[in-house]
């Protein structure tokens, strides 16, 4: 059988009439037209919604939107390869009607729509609220770091720029000692002249002043690094890239379709700390007064967004912190002294009673301390119980009752807490791998939260996508 043979490149061909017949009603560019042209770019709070009267003709907010939100579909971020999709992509002509802006532009509407394309991302979320995709009972929290456009090499904390003043100091006196030996020494050997051991104290120097200036600025603020690239960066300790300058991204997703319902960009390595706003904020979005949060361990490191979440009828499931004991013996652990609430007293592992103490404060919680210093002298299992020389003591806090509340809950349905890594685990390896969004190419906060909420709109969407169908999803937003 002969092979198949192309068209002649020579030959005259007649392509469709219509630009239209090039893209099919199942293609998901049909769904990003019909979702941008029903957004209001006026109370979004996009630039340009109206059309000036005076100078050159501009490009629609919605055209570049459109273009964007293709791009994070499909793996085109760059405001250069953007520019060059909408010179050969039969999909981008279409979707903006063959227009073609350079980098520039597309690179400006970017920078320039910070809050409105957050705003977007919110739309979008409306929207599957509205269609009931959301289940709105059960949510899980997770975070995961995001390089930052800002190398390792352009980080410094106090202690590498110790290490850096140091080693300059060191090169500064020895070429100050070769400045001095230059002319009395003769060698055949090809040696640095005056002139070029200047110009290298010169070039020190100057990196010696914009050293102690950044140490000067970590001293005088509660940082505790200087990013000079991307200010707001830090530097961060990810589980499967090692250390790098990221931005820890906080979604919250629910359990019916995996779908994002609200994302957060922190530059705090922990997770600590968000699981109450994520959780609240959560709330408000889906109109429920009622929710159940999956968290992992890290987020249970913050006692008071437990006992906040309790009383906001949030209900948490979450791995809490192993206790240890000071020696080692794992039967000696804080986890197995029994605390008898009716007497206010713990019974230890020996079956010895430990009753109150003392009470201090720590990170504005209250803690009790009981203890048997008495029976402990004599134990014959103290060493495998305490280093401490009086004896083992226990604390309890105001927010033990809700910890232990947490892991009786745990206990009694493990299966929804396995839920959790189903939930966001996916969500993640979606947008890193599938999308290609492992870094980002913006800077600042305000900045990045915009690529972000692109990102997770572009992930929303191609579910929403697979969940409805590109038909019904254009079907329904012609009716808004």
């Amino acid at each position: 059988m002969p092979y198949k043979i192309g068209k002649n490149r020579n030959q005259i061909v007649m392509f469709p009439e219509l630009i239209d017949d090039y893209i099919s009603e199942e293609n998901e560019v049909r769904v990003i037209e019909a979702f941008v042209e029903v957004l209001d770019m006026k109370e979004l709070g996009f630039t340009r919604y109206e059309s000036a009267t005076t100078g050159r003709p501009g490009y629609r907010p919605q055209e570049m939107l459109k273009l964007y939100l293709y791009g994070y579909l499909n793996r085109i971020r760059s405001s250069r390869r953007l520019e060059k999709e909408c010179i050969r992509n039969v999909e981008v002509m279409w979707l903006l009607n063959k227009l073609t802006p350079d980098y520039k532009t597309i690179a400006d509407f970017r920078r320039d729509s910070s809050q409105a394309l957050r705003q977007v991302f919110r739309e979008f979320t409306v929207l599957c609220r509205e269609w009931e995709l959301f289940g709105k009972e059960v949510v899980a929290v997770d975070g995961s770091k995001f390089r930052a456009s800002n190398s390792k090499k352009n980080n410094y904390s106090e202690k590498k720029l110790t290490r850096l003043l140091k080693y300059i100091n060191e090169k500064i006196n020895e070429y100050l000692q070769m400045l001095d030996t230059t002319d009395q020494e003769e060698s055949h050997e090809r040696k640095l002249t005056a002139t070029e051991i200047q110009n290298r104290l010169e070039k020190l120097t100057k990196r010696k002043s914009n050293y102690e200036d950044m140490e000067q600025r970590i001293k005088d603020s509660d940082e505790n690094e200087v990013s000079t690239i991307d200010a707001d960066s830090r530097l961060m300790y990810s589980n499967n890239n090692g250390v790098d300058v990221s931005y820890n991204v906080q979604s919250t997703v629910d359990m019916k379709h995996n779908l994002v319902v609200d994302i957060a960009v922190t530059n705090n390595p922990s997770d600590s700390g968000q699981l109450l706003p994520m959780a609240e904020r959560s709330k408000e979005i889906l109109k429920v007064e009622k929710i159940t949060v999956l968290a992992d361990k890290g987020y249970s490191k913050s006692h008071t967004d437990l006992m906040s979440c309790e009383k906001n009828d949030i209900t948490v499931y979450a791995a809490m912190q192993e206790s240890r004991t000071p020696a080692g013996e794992a039967r000696y652990k804080a986890d197995n002294f029994t605390y008898l609430a009716q007497t206010d007293i713990y019974i230890c592992p020996e079956g010895k009673k430990l009753s109150f103490w003392r009470t201090r404060k720590v990170n504005d919680l209250e803690y009790r301390e009981y203890a048997n210093f008495k029976e402990c002298k004599s134990c014959p299992a103290k060493g495998k119980c305490t280093k401490a020389e009086k004896g083992r003591t226990i604390s309890r806090s105001e927010a033990t009752g809700t910890i232990e509340a947490i892991k009786k809950r745990m206990e009694e349905n493990p299966q929804l807490y396995k839920r959790r890594q189903m939930m966001n685990e996916p969500v993640f390896g979606t947008i890193k791998r599938a999308m290609g969004f492992t870094y980002f190419l913006t800077r600042g906060f305000e900045r990045v939260k915009a690529e972000a909420s692109l990102v997770f709109c572009a992930y929303n969407l191609r579910r929403v996508i697979n969940i409805l169908g590109p038909k019904e999803i254009v079907s329904r937003l012609r009716t808004i």
